[in-house]
């Protein structure tokens, strides 16, 4: 993609900050949640994905001293209670198997690593065009994953891959990652960390729409009280009051 658009020179002090994005938000991050899903059950794996959110404040308020308001908490809690009636409420909660307590620390951990990228590298990311940061972070990313990846990519056997597989594949590649890596700088650059975390949430509530869409799933009542819980929570933070505000309140008193 970045063949397409106008190139941008980063400097080589960014580049080596972009390494260290990539490291959080692609490879740790990423990395640590397939191991840990491939240890755990997909519902403790899903509901462990709740806590980037509250990850997200509490660096936020170590790192950029952003206030961890009532409101704040309030809002996360709302939303975090929603997104998990959600999860425990599909039909893959009855079956989904014990989980295990090494996995469900490792999707914490990707979690974590999630949430510092979002917070630590927020001034970096506001520098570049989304393009530009996916091109080096990915190339770092593909570069640290290689040694362990190589022999796996090599080794499979491609031509009993039918039509079905390569559309599942582009859909994961085009859609899943590459379309969703591309539009998460440009919400880095204009929300707050906790609130761009928030949308966390509304990765189950996705879920369950094309679950019932696709007829594996019934929209009941708790899945319509889950959804307005989500919903809430996530506006409950936007309205909360930044450091920015709290602090041009205090310069006018």
């Amino acid at each position: 993609a970045s063949l397409f658009v106008r190139r941008e020179p980063v400097a080589l002090r960014d580049r080596l900050s972009l390494f260290f994005a990539a490291l959080l938000g692609i490879v740790l991050n990423q990395g640590s949640f397939i191991l840990g899903v491939s240890m755990t059950s997909p519902i403790d794996a899903s509901v462990v994905t709740t806590t980037a959110p509250i990850f997200a404040m509490i660096i936020a308020a170590l790192y950029l001293r952003e206030p961890i308001t009532g409101m704040k908490i309030a809002g996360v809690a709302i939303g975090a209670v929603g997104a998990r009636m959600l999860i425990l409420s599909s039909p893959a909660a009855a079956s989904s198997g014990s989980g295990s307590i090494g996995g469900d620390l490792l999707c914490m951990f990707a979690q974590l690593s999630y949430a510092t990228y979002f917070v630590v590298f927020k001034g970096l990311i506001g520098r570049y065009g989304p393009v530009t940061l996916m091109k080096w972070m990915f190339l770092f990313a593909t570069l640290c994953w290689l040694p362990f990846g190589a022999e796996d990519f090599v080794s499979t056997r491609w031509q009993a891959f039918g039509w079905r597989n390569f559309a599942e594949g582009g859909f994961i590649v085009l859609g899943a990652t590459f379309l969703t890596y591309l539009l998460l700088p440009v919400g880095q650059k204009n929300l707050r960390p906790t609130v761009g975390c928030m949308y966390n949430y509304l990765q189950p509530l996705v879920a369950s729409l094309v679950a019932v869409l696709a007829g594996m799933d019934r929209f009941t009542t708790i899945k319509a009280a889950a959804v307005v819980l989500v919903f809430a929570g996530v506006y409950v933070v936007t309205r909360s009051k930044s450091k920015a505000q709290m602090d041009a309140e205090a310069s006018r008193r």
